[in-house]
């Protein structure tokens, strides 16, 4: 048996724990953070940047973030249909009002390396508006 042999960790070895978060009367922009840590895998000793070693998380209450400053007012978020003259832009307080987890999910993509793995960290957070989940059975006893 060879003693110099280093094992990593990966997706299929590695297991993942359920975060239940609560935004209720959280700042969005911190509340990412914290998200996108756990999604990275950042706060376990096993890390590693080529692999997906995070964890699941479920965000519950996302209608109620806040915003520091006028960010609901002033921020909009851009993209363009791909058509002539497609360019959409939609600002914060019509996300919230539309689609509030939209709000919370573009905030955690946008802290989320942008590489190939971004979509499979993406894939283990589930954000809803009200304090209701399907997830009640992961939670821990």
């Amino acid at each position: 048996m060879n003693n110099n042999s280093t094992t990593f960790k990966n997706s299929y070895n590695t297991d993942q724990k359920w975060h239940f978060i609560n935004a209720e009367g959280r700042v969005l922009g911190k509340l990412a953070v914290e998200i996108a840590n756990i999604l990275n895998g950042k706060n376990k000793a096993e890390y590693l940047p080529t692999t997906v070693t995070g964890d699941k998380v479920v965000v519950t209450n996302a209608e109620k973030i806040v915003v520091t400053g006028n960010k609901m007012t002033d921020k909009v978020y851009n993209w363009h249909t791909g058509f002539p003259g497609g360019l959409r832009e939609i600002s914060l307080k019509d996300l919230m009002a539309k689609k509030p987890t939209e709000a919370v999910t573009k905030a955690v993509k946008g802290m989320l390396p942008k590489n190939r793995l971004q979509a499979k960290k993406l894939n283990n957070l589930y954000v809803y508006e009200g304090g209701n989940h399907p997830h009640q059975a992961q939670e821990a006893k």
